[in-house]
């Protein structure tokens, strides 16, 4: 079974092939967009054999979850619009339109609003997560791919995928304000702050790099060479270790940040393509989305080990979890779907068709991230 992403880039003269933005970009070469739809054919029927010989494969009916009642939000970045989901009967009960090409959705801190990054708009949705209805759109925003919220919210940062560069905003509880523009590597893709909201970590795709940032001084810290293709960054409660994905290679490195330099510490090795993290909500275990293997890794964060993987079907991506941890919902990346794991049984339980490329995914009623 083919699963190394590695040999992917070199199909392209060479060229690194960048799974969350190559297949999307209106500024992606010819050849891309000639074969972009073969290769994600190729990922998921590569894949079934493997999918076929799991028990846990099988699409079972799923039970209403009293755990989610709240309106589920899926982000669809081929298709400029958000689908929102009813828990209670799994249907797509409404369509919102947002810029162009958005990429992640983020709830924010206070969880009063689900932010929509538009990339190409440059601009940024603001949804009520109860009602589902539009708050505001905020224009003015460069390029943003990836956001954050500080956990103080006193910041806002966003990551400017293709212009490279990272912007962090002054939140004042209404408004933002550009207080730095800072350079960064090729392609910053992913962001996490630190639980003291002093530190930003960002992964550089296509320069395979990690860097620090110092809230207080907003200068750069450090930077140090990852793996292939680094996407998703998760940090310790403690502040200690911060977890990379490579979604160009097979796991995710771990890197102690606790001293004035990173050390790369350990590699676990979960499957190809590993892409986005969620935290399960025990402050234990962490799930890893992988992306060419069609499965999401559970890793125990104090052991740094994989305990557990259930198989996902059709690219999974991002990822939230149920509030009482039973459910893992997924998007399904190339097959326009969003797909209910049963976390006791491994079991996907159902799939609800949404828009194409469905990225985000995010609801009031999750368990603690």
């Amino acid at each position: 079974m083919f699963t190394d992403i590695k040999a992917l880039k070199t199909l392209f003269n060479g060229q690194p092939l960048h799974w969350q933005t190559d297949f999307e970009s209106p500024f992606v070469n010819a050849s891309y967009r000639f074969l972009a739809p073969w290769l994600c054919v190729l990922s998921g029927l590569l894949c079934l054999p493997a999918l076929a010989q799991t028990p846990h494969s099988a699409v079972v009916a799923a039970p209403v979850s009293a755990a989610l009642t709240s309106p589920v939000f899926v982000l669809n970045s081929l298709e400029d619009s958000v689908s929102v989901i009813n828990p209670l009967t799994w249907t797509e009960i409404k369509r919102i339109d947002t810029g162009k090409q958005p990429h992640h959705l983020y709830l924010t801190p206070d969880e009063k609003s689900v932010i929509v990054a538009n990339a190409l708009s440059d601009s940024l949705t603001f949804i009520d997560p109860k009602t589902a209805e539009v708050q505001r759109t905020v224009r003015g925003i460069i390029d943003p791919y990836h956001l954050r919220f500080s956990p103080d919210m006193k910041w806002f940062v966003t990551a400017a995928n293709r212009l490279n560069h990272i912007d962090i905003f002054h939140w004042d509880g209404k408004e933002m304000t550009l207080a730095k523009r800072i350079a960064t590597g090729k392609t910053p893709s992913h962001l996490w702050i630190d639980s003291k909201s002093s530190t930003i970590y960002s992964t550089m795709q296509e320069s395979d790099e990690l860097i620090a940032i110092d809230l207080a001084t907003q200068t750069v810290k450090w930077r140090t060479q990852t793996g292939s293709t680094p996407a998703d960054v998760f940090g310790t409660a403690n502040d200690k270790f911060v977890l990379v994905a490579l979604t160009g290679g097979d796991g995710v490195e771990v890197y102690d940040v606790s001293g004035q330099e990173p050390k790369r510490v350990k590699f676990i090795k979960t499957a190809a393509g590993a892409h986005a993290f969620r935290a399960f909500g025990d402050k234990r275990h962490l799930l890893v989305s992988n992306r060419v293997a069609n499965s999401i890794s559970m890793i125990d964060l104090q052991t740094l080990e994989v305990v557990n993987s259930f198989a996902a079907p059709g690219g999974p991506d991002c990822m939230d979890v149920s509030r009482d941890g039973s459910q893992i919902l997924v998007t399904s990346r190339w097959i326009r779907k969003l797909t209910l794991i049963d976390v006791a049984s491994r079991k996907v339980v159902r799939q609800i068709n949404v828009g194409r490329s469905p990225h985000g995914v995010w609801t009031l009623d999750h368990a603690p991230r």
